[in-house]
């Protein structure tokens, strides 16, 4: 794997309710996407061997919550890129903590 990076979308809205049925858009289509991912309690995951598609799904994120009814959002993201692989998997980092 040489590619993992975490977005947290933050859709303009003033109602937690609302917020939190646009974030659950976004997630829907993270998972639809058929990589591997890990839904945090301020941002998701996503890992993967394509650098290129997962800064495509990162764009695409935006698209969705506006799409589904925002009118502006804000994205943090973090990205771990090794070209030649061994980035560390979202399990090699997590899985000890949740057992």
């Amino acid at each position: 794997m040489n590619a993992s990076v975490a977005i947290q979308v933050l859709p303009d809205v003033h109602d937690d309710e609302e917020l939190i049925r646009i974030v659950d858009e976004v997630i829907a289509y993270i998972a639809s996407t058929g990589y591997n991912y890990y839904v945090g309690p301020f941002e998701t995951t996503i890992e993967g061997d394509s650098y290129d598609d997962l800064m495509e799904i990162v764009k695409n994120c935006q698209k969705v919550a506006v799409n589904a009814g925002c009118k502006a959002v804000s994205a943090y993201v973090k990205i771990c890129f090794k070209p030649e692989g061994g980035v560390l998997t979202i399990d090699k980092k997590v899985s000890k903590h949740h057992k």
